[in-house]
């Protein structure tokens, strides 16, 4: 079946960078587009970032528009996000997304 699987969150300072991957099983990886979403607390989910299937075409929510990168290795069944100057707004768990499946999320707390 569907399995998409994130790590790479935890605690950072203003200013610092994480790398999210989400490893994917149960489909042909390299046929979707995939997204990361997140979602604060209180807060209703939202769209962070995309990418096509070949990794050609990206799109970012303006909130994190240069400063975020998201990028595929097709070769392993996995999706990143690359987060850099997190703020604390950037709080939040982040989702790894292909069309009608979700991973369990991995919580990024951005705070000093």
């Amino acid at each position: 079946q569907v399995q998409l699987v994130e790590s790479g969150g935890g605690l950072v300072q203003p200013g610092g960078s994480l790398r999210l991957s989400c490893v994917a099983s149960g489909f042909t990886f390299s046929s979707y587009r995939m997204s990361w979403f997140r979602q604060a607390p209180g807060k209703e989910r939202e769209l962070v970032a995309s990418i096509t299937s070949t990794g050609d075409i990206t799109n970012y929510a303006g909130s994190v528009k240069g400063r975020f990168t998201i990028s595929r290795d097709n070769a392993k069944n996995t999706l990143y996000l690359q987060m850099s100057s997190l703020k604390p707004e950037d709080t939040a768990v982040y989702y790894c997304q292909r069309l009608g499946y979700w991973g369990q999320g991995t919580q990024v707390t951005v705070s000093s």
